[in-house]
């Protein structure tokens, strides 16, 4: 199997440890990845409020992309499968045109929604060396995921279950709770950060009242926001995993590494090493 990949911008930079995550999950999978070539920005977060015909143009640029090379399209990042599925839909639409050919043709995945359908949940679970008993998890997957659902496809957007699913393939534990889809804020930090932190606080407020040791995500930028909140604080602090790490991590027989969770402000090692999950 090949998929045409969109790694968006954040995986080139603050989110490299997804990136590499998802290439070892993918890589044991069985699935091949093809980077679409000379992939640009799809401006996300910003774009969409200030041009409009800009945030379809930026999209549509790596849609032509992947059209040309006839491969259907997996994005990792929230925001990124969000831009790509608007951009698709107002171009099909004839609201907007583009300086590129865009028919339509591809379909464009979350990563999430594609590895929880059946068949591959069997192929995850059939590749688990080392289930992660005893991990104590809720998923959050932020408000650009499944939100609108006309364009997202997604119909249990007030309850969505891929992470939930993908984390329990893994072996972990997972929590219900009410917040899977509650803002954390996303890049209104940069000019309220109050309000960023005081959403970021309730979060991780109600993750640890569920009873959770860590936090599942699928966003670059979620996985930031609440990850980073917790520098310097004294209270329990919850690491945030990315749903890909966990996956790696199962995969691996011989444990973890702790190289690979380097990029963590809420250190998950004790974590891990407590439940004998690193090498």
């Amino acid at each position: 199997m090949r998929l045409s990949f969109y790694p968006g911008c954040s995986l080139e930079g603050m989110a490299n440890d997804y990136s590499r995550s998802i290439v070892a999950v993918f890589d044991a999978l069985g699935i091949e990845l093809v980077e679409i070539e000379d992939w640009s920005c799809c401006g996300a977060t910003a774009a969409h409020s200030l041009d409009e015909a800009m945030a379809v143009a930026l999209p549509s640029r790596n849609l032509a992309a992947a059209e040309a090379m006839g491969l259907d399209v997996v994005a990792p990042c929230a925001n990124c499968f969000n831009r790509l599925r608007y951009a698709q839909d107002m171009v099909r639409r004839n609201i907007h045109e583009v300086p590129w050919p865009v028919s339509g043709s591809v379909a464009v995945h979350d990563m999430t929604r594609f590895l929880a359908e059946d068949d591959m949940l069997e192929r995850i679970r059939q590749r688990v060396l080392r289930p992660l008993k005893g991990l104590r998890v809720v998923c959050y997957y932020g408000c650009q995921m499944v939100r609108p659902p006309r364009l997202t496809g997604f119909t249990d957007y007030e309850n969505p279950q891929t992470l939930d699913r993908l984390a329990a393939a893994a072996g972990a534990e997972v929590l219900d709770w009410s917040f899977k889809t509650t803002c954390c804020g996303a890049s209104i930090g940069i000019g309220r950060r109050d309000i960023m932190e005081s959403l970021v606080s309730r979060l991780l407020d109600k993750a640890r009242q569920t009873g959770a040791e860590a936090v599942v995500v699928s966003c670059p930028l979620c996985q930031s926001n609440l990850d980073m909140m917790q520098a310097g604080t004294d209270e329990r602090k919850l690491p945030v995993f990315y749903f890909t790490e966990l996956l790696r991590l199962a995969f691996s027989a011989g444990g973890g590494r702790r190289r690979w969770f380097a990029m963590h402000v809420a250190d998950p090692v004790p974590l891990l090493r407590h439940k004998e999950l690193l090498a």
